[in-house]
């Protein structure tokens, strides 16, 4: 079933994100075999659908709970999971902590969960169901925005793979690491997100990192269509410590520059 699931997310989240396909292209057509290193997802943390209730997806097909982190900048918690066999990807769950936030802000998320149907949750597949809370508003995506870019993707996203993540650990033909795929990409015409640099993370830190900005993507409001950021892809380099042991968790510091790699602009 996990195959499944994970075929599924791949699928949904290349369709709408076609610069991630080429991204992916251009990795095959050097010669590589792309190995994931672990999904991201988005949520609020309401009982309908925080963490515990997409983990549940993952728990029921060979998952563990790993980690834990926080974000205070951004108001989110999240953590990690990992399957029995190390084949499979990590799983990477954040939620957006909403007692942070205004209460016009909470009230409108609260609203918007409110007119799911809680029945489409019972099933593995709202994973990578997207948005399943009807109509979407661009005067509701602006107002989120206005206090958390990563509500406002949520909102106009909906339950799909945030980002996937190539493990440079795992390419044949980058002896440079991340710096050489980094260039890679920018020669292949992919807008990195360097906010404030392309690297995220460092060799002592066991854990290295970069991601493309998202790309843009035409969604349809209910005041017409406009051009919003999709998902992105990411990069990671891992390393072992003292012990010879390969580094599995993740880095708060790091992550956090990593979500803004969804944060609006205005495409050229």
């Amino acid at each position: 079933m996990i195959d499944k699931i994970l075929d599924q997310l791949w699928r949904v989240y290349i369709e709408q994100n076609p610069q991630v396909k080429a991204v992916y292209d251009a990795f095959i057509e050097r010669g590589e075999q792309v190995v994931n290193d672990h999904i991201a997802f988005r949520t609020f943390d309401l009982p309908e659908i925080n963490i515990s209730r997409l983990a549940s997806v993952f728990q029921r097909n060979g998952y563990e709970m790993r980690g834990e982190y926080l974000f205070p900048e951004k108001k989110l918690y999240a953590r990690h999971y990992v399957h029995k066999n190390p084949n499979y990807p990590k799983v990477f769950i954040s939620q957006l902590e909403l007692d942070s936030f205004s209460d016009n802000f909470k009230n409108i998320v609260k609203e918007t969960v409110s007119k799911m149907d809680l029945n489409s949750l019972m099933s593995d597949d709202f994973i990578y169901s997207g948005v399943l809370w009807g109509d979407i508003s661009m005067e509701t995506y602006n107002l989120l925005r206005r206090e958390s870019e990563y509500a406002a993707w949520l909102y106009a996203n909906g339950f799909v793979a945030n980002h996937f993540t190539v493990s440079i650990n795992h390419l044949k033909t980058f002896n440079h690491g991340i710096r050489e795929v980094n260039a890679f990409l920018k020669e292949k015409g992919f807008l990195m997100n360097a906010n404030p640099d392309e690297i995220q993370g460092s060799a002592e830190k066991l854990l290295e990192q970069s991601s493309i900005k998202a790309g843009i993507q035409t969604k349809h409001f209910r005041e017409g269509s406009f051009e919003i950021p999709g998902a992105y892809y990411e990069f990671a380099q891992r390393y072992y410590d003292a012990d010879g042991k390969l580094f599995e968790s993740f880095i708060a510091d790091s992550a956090n520059k990593i979500f803004e790699s969804t944060d609006f602009y205005a495409p050229s």
